[in-house]
């Protein structure tokens, strides 16, 4: 399932989303969510027949289908995966050429990369429900102000009525699906969290890290319910995460985007770890705020963020778009 892209899918599943952040993948066992692994599977695509292309970017090279298949609904992303460096002389000395333009020094070609080189990621959401199929189309996007009483009066009623199950974040927390990919864990109850790869991120390259740290806590949605009394959480978070990734990617800090989504793309409170450089969805300034500001915010004002206005991008398709515009909002 994000705060589809990523979405790696792991950032997203709730009622209109703000961005398509492409998130997890498939809902395939009965925990909600399939463990993925290196292996060879059965071709599930094989009598996928499109019904139609619901947005695409050349700039970030992926595409979103909808279509079926065997009678089901679904949405299919495809994503040209980053090329590697440790692969450029197998690049250069296995793939062929055609020439299409030459001028003087600069000559243009037509390159077919061997296959294992030319992999497309493919994330498939099957059964999709119209919610994730609306998720996925274009759509323009409008600049929501939000006051505290907004928060309270239209955000927070339309948050408990319509979210996403989070069921699968539970199910990672409880080690009944994607155990084995969990980069590190502090199991403390109060200040505790897991780390792990974004579905985003297909983790051949450090270039483009993205990793999701969700809180063992259960009684915290967004941005919007943090008090100073969660400062110790972020702290160690913020540090914790920082010391799993230097180890496991030798990644220092300094190359660190460590931020929280708000609107997330699901309510249960978790942090986002990118690589600076990397032009991650939701990476702007109009969704992402950078921990250590949180951190700093609430040390300055226990209730920062329960009281002040904030800013954050919604589709022309959301419902919670839709509850500010009733409100004379918008």
């Amino acid at each position: 399932m994000a705060d589809t892209s990523g979405k790696r899918l792991l950032d997203s599943d709730k009622t209109g989303e703000p961005a398509p952040d492409v998130k997890r993948g498939k809902t395939d066992n009965e925990n909600g969510r399939e463990d993925g692994n290196e292996s060879v599977q059965e071709n599930v695509l094989s009598g996928f027949k499109t019904s139609s292309v619901l947005s695409d970017s050349a700039r970030e090279k992926n595409i979103f289908i909808h279509g079926k298949v065997a009678d089901q609904d679904a949405v299919v992303i495809l994503e040209k995966t980053p090329i590697r460096e440790d692969s450029l002389a197998q690049l250069f000395s296995g793939s062929t050429l055609k020439l299409e333009m030459k001028n003087d020094i600069y000559s243009t070609y037509r390159l077919q990369a061997p296959p294992h080189l030319n992999e497309i990621k493919t994330t498939v959401v099957c059964p999709a429900t119209e919610k994730h199929i609306k998720k996925y189309q274009r759509k323009e996007s409008f600049l929501v102000e939000e006051t505290e009483e907004d928060y309270k009066n239209i955000t927070l009623p339309h948050i408990l009525k319509q979210s996403f199950s989070v069921q699968w974040v539970y199910n990672i927390l409880e080690k009944k699906a994607e155990a084995e990919r969990i980069v590190y864990e502090d199991p403390d109850p109060d200040v505790g969290f897991v780390l792990l790869p974004d579905f985003k991120w297909d983790q051949k390259q450090v270039d483009d890290l993205y990793l999701i740290a969700i809180l063992h806590q259960r009684d915290i949605k967004s941005l919007r319910d943090l008090t100073s009394e969660h400062v110790p959480l972020l702290q160690n978070i913020f540090q914790k995460g920082k010391e799993a990734i230097l180890q496991r990617y030798n990644l220092p800090a300094s190359k660190l985007r460590v931020y929280l989504h708000y609107q997330p793309s699901y309510y249960h409170l978790h942090v986002h770890f990118t690589k600076l450089g990397y032009d991650a969805p939701g990476c702007g300034v109009e969704r992402a705020h950078l921990i250590a500001d949180v951190i700093q915010n609430l040390q300055s004002n226990p209730q920062y963020y329960k009281t002040r206005t904030l800013y954050f991008p919604m589709r022309a398709d959301d419902g919670l778009l839709s509850k500010f515009k009733e409100a004379g909002r918008l």
